[in-house]
């Protein structure tokens, strides 16, 4: 009896035993993963991220917030700082996108080149409804690194900007993840942020003092990069601003409205910048978000106030569907929700700015690939083989982005400021569905990003084009100023007047060459400025 009651006892220490050893092991896995290369603390939180699956070689941060989430009393307001917090988080999955509506309405994007879209959730989703992924609560950023960067590496960083006609688009796109690039450089990171767009980032409403909401994320974006990436292995003074198309815009105009702090060491305008009007029917009569406050019954004719408190009761899918198949039926008022001259973070006259030097100082590299206008054109529904009118393609190239990138780099010239220019000219299969389209607006994106071979077939000269355009990439967002010329990429503006030197990537069976300006720019010499639109 004395002996059972001893091992008794003893099977009763060798349990306790082995749930201490197990609690003890389960917290140092805690600590061990809490305290890894995986886990970065921040000002606003502790995040934990994870390794890239296709990529070893990099560290993923998906979902890090920036700013409180924009919803309900903060719907329609400048976005808040976060709080400081040492908050754990599992930075494993992608956030929402910011409200946007899938068009019904067919296009290449929809149709053809579908991995610049959003990830929608569902395979099986159609379009002409709201996205399934968006949520309001959507403003964050992903961030990607070497996987064994740390804060004392101090690595150049490029904060991309989304395009997508401030209408829609995102961070989760297939080929806006920079992961295969940063996997084979291992010398710099890439942020890449959510924001407002359409009706929720540029409302235009008679009841706000802001109407420009979209941009004002992307501020507070570079803002929290600022304070936050030296913890990632970042370096904050070598950030390099970089948009796409309305992301191009975007950046630009960050660069005007905050020339005297610009946070930015450098900026990088693809197919899109400020120099160019903002022209909006609805901008001095504000009556389209009125329009839909009526149409969704939240009618106060002479109280804008209580309109803007009954819209921000309004369920997200309401307002979005409302706003995106009105525009699908090509209803008349047309509904218009994009940037605004408020002359204070848009104006009017950019030309009349940088005379006046409220510019920043930062280097720039301005881009435009020579077909743009291709993937932009009505879906040439009746002759896919044969493509859109060349001339109308032509026309569209040269003035919605040929001619503001030379305008572009006119107004900064002004200023004597160091510019950068290059055009993208390849025509891969693998990115291009129909040869007509050859270069067209975003096809150097995923050349860039690395994420060219998504599905397969990409050429050996294709990647030489890839990899060379990363490297001279690189190079500029490792030093703006300096970085290309010691490379042999001169500024366009070391030589006197318009025939300056320009960068052409991938054109016929060449990876590089070094052309003159004159050749892309010619046609829009004493043109001034063309009434050009953010495009997709």
């Amino acid at each position: 009896m004395v002996l059972y009651s001893s091992i008794s006892t003893m099977r009763r220490l060798l349990l306790l035993s082995s749930i201490l050893l197990k609690i003890v092991a389960a917290g140092d896995l805690c600590d061990r993963e809490h305290n890894s290369s995986f886990t970065v603390e921040t000002l606003t939180g502790v995040y934990t991220g994870l390794e890239e699956p296709d990529y070893p070689g990099v560290r993923t941060f998906r979902n890090i917030p920036y700013a409180e989430p924009p919803v309900g009393k903060l719907r329609w307001r400048p976005p808040v700082p976060l709080q400081p917090s040492r908050k754990h988080h599992y930075s494993h999955r992608f956030p929402p996108s910011c409200p946007q509506y899938l068009s019904s309405k067919l296009s290449l994007w929809n149709a053809n080149i579908t991995d610049f879209s959003i990830y929608t959730g569902d395979q099986s989703h159609h379009a002409g409804e709201i996205a399934q992924t968006t949520a309001e609560d959507c403003l964050s950023l992903a961030i990607w690194t070497p996987i064994n960067a740390t804060s004392q590496d101090k690595l150049p960083v490029g904060l991309f900007i989304p395009g997508g006609s401030f209408k829609g688009g995102g961070l989760d796109a297939p080929y806006h993840s920079p992961a295969g690039w940063v996997n084979r450089s291992q010398k710099h990171i890439m942020v890449t942020m959510n924001y407002r767009v359409n009706i929720f980032g540029f409302p235009n409403a008679v009841g706000l003092d802001d109407q420009n909401l979209g941009i004002l994320d992307q501020r507070l974006a570079l803002e929290w990069v600022y304070s936050n990436v030296e913890a990632f292995g970042g370096d904050s003074d070598r950030i390099t601003v970089w948009g796409h198309s309305a992301g191009g815009v975007s950046a630009d105009v960050l660069n005007f409205a905050y020339h005297e702090e610009p946070l930015a060491a450098g900026f990088f305008l693809m197919s899109g910048a400020a120099v160019r009007t903002f022209a909006q029917e609805d901008n001095a009569l504000q009556t389209n978000f009125t329009f839909v406050a009526e149409q969704l019954g939240c009618g106060f004719p002479d109280d804008p106030e209580a309109e803007i408190e009954c819209m921000r009761q309004v369920p997200i899918s309401l307002i979005s569907n409302f706003v995106g198949r009105y525009g699908d039926d090509k209803k008349k008022p047309s509904l218009f929700f994009r940037p605004t001259a408020d002359e204070k973070v848009i104006f009017k006259n950019y030309t009349e700015r940088a005379e006046r030097g409220l510019i920043s100082k930062a280097p720039a590299l301005i881009s435009d690939t020579s077909n743009e206008q291709s993937s932009l054109i009505a879906y040439p529904i009746e002759n896919l083989l044969g493509g859109p009118n060349k001339t109308q393609v032509d026309k569209g190239t040269l003035e919605d982005f040929i001619c503001p990138a030379f305008n572009s780099s006119n107004v900064r010239e002004l200023n004597n400021l160091t510019t950068y220019r290059y055009q993208y000219a390849g025509n891969f299969s693998n990115l291009t569905p129909f040869p007509w389209m050859g270069a067209y607006h975003g096809a150097d994106l995923p050349m860039i990003f690395g994420s060219y071979n998504l599905t397969g077939g990409a050429t050996e000269l294709q990647r030489q084009v890839a990899e060379t355009m990363q490297d001279y990439i690189l190079a500029f967002v490792s030093d703006p100023e300096n970085g290309l010329m010691e490379r042999g990429w001169l500024p366009s503006n070391a030589a006197l007047g318009i025939d300056g030197p320009m960068m052409r990537f991938g054109a016929g069976n060449t990876v590089v060459q070094n052309i003159s300006s004159w050749e892309v720019d010619s046609a829009c010499a004493g043109t001034g400025q063309y009434n050009s639109r953010p495009s997709e």
